[in-house]
């Protein structure tokens, strides 16, 4: 099972997830359709076969804290997974926020969807300010050491992908636009394709036999397979009509021959 090292918090009492809510004052809330479309996506057809969904965290805009030695630094992934940390089906234990100290396991892989205002930030090309935090590049990077860092440009079609190599990102080749995960037995790729309405090029899940299907893609092979078997035994019901009528065919002529068809030699 992965796990990581979280940084190790000063000997001072910690503030918790319900200290350190996932909405702050000043934010601008709610990402875009396409962030929300596109993370919805992705938590839905993300299904590691070697890992259950009660010890598997997937998280979309879910503020993400890193340091205990500044408490109220945060990074906002657009999407994340975390492995080996329990997961609820209960509305009431519902995470506010993922803070690294208290929960001790770092993400697994982290998803950017880049806009034009955070390109440079995502991608590690602009140079952390005097007193300010670090970028995202650095805490996926340095402080984080996220293992996988994937950076998807919808404007460009432009997937991008990056392993943890030593202490550094290093881009990872995608031939044709996809990236497969040996730790998780499944890939991430570019799907061309009808997500919630939207016709589009997305992010999607897929294993060994192909696209991880969705809820709506699961129900309708149900009912295509439901028809198949209808269809087959409503074909089966009408053959053994018709073999039937032909055996009420021949008893009634083997009785116009005198033959009682019940007393057949």
């Amino acid at each position: 099972m992965y796990q990581t090292d979280p940084p190790r918090p000063p000997q001072e009492t910690m503030p918790t997830m319900y200290d350190l809510p996932s909405e702050l004052v000043g934010e601008s809330g709610l990402p875009d359709a396409f962030h929300r479309i596109q993370a919805d996506l992705l938590s839905e057809t993300c299904q590691p076969p070697n890992y259950s969904s009660e010890e598997i965290l997937l998280a979309s805009d879910l503020n993400l804290y890193y340091d205990p030695r500044h408490t109220l630094w945060y990074k906002r992934p657009d999407w994340y997974m975390v492995l080996g940390v329990p997961n609820t089906n209960q509305q009431q234990d519902l995470r506010l926020s993922y803070v690294i100290w208290q929960e001790g396991v770092a993400p697994f892989l982290v998803v950017e969807l880049l806009s034009p205002g955070t390109e440079q930030e995502d991608l590690g090309q602009t140079l952390r300010e005097v007193n300010k935090p670090p970028t995202k590049w650095e805490v996926y990077e340095r402080i984080l050491r996220v293992p996988y860092y994937v950076v998807y440009d919808r404007y460009e079609n432009h997937f991008r992908a990056f392993r943890l190599n030593g202490s550094r990102y290093q881009a990872i080749p995608l031939p044709e636009n996809r990236l497969w995960l040996e730790e998780l037995e499944i890939g991430l790729g570019l799907w061309q394709g009808t997500y919630q309405q939207t016709t589009g090029l997305w992010l999607r899940w897929y294993n060994a036999a192909g696209w991880v299907l969705t809820l709506n893609e699961t129900a309708e092979q149900e009912r295509q397979r439901a028809e198949q078997e209808r269809h087959r035994a409503e074909q089966e019901r009408q053959r053994a009509e018709q073999e039937r009528q032909r055996a009420d065919r021949l008893a009634e002529y083997l009785r116009t021959q005198g033959i009682d068809p019940d007393n057949l030699p």
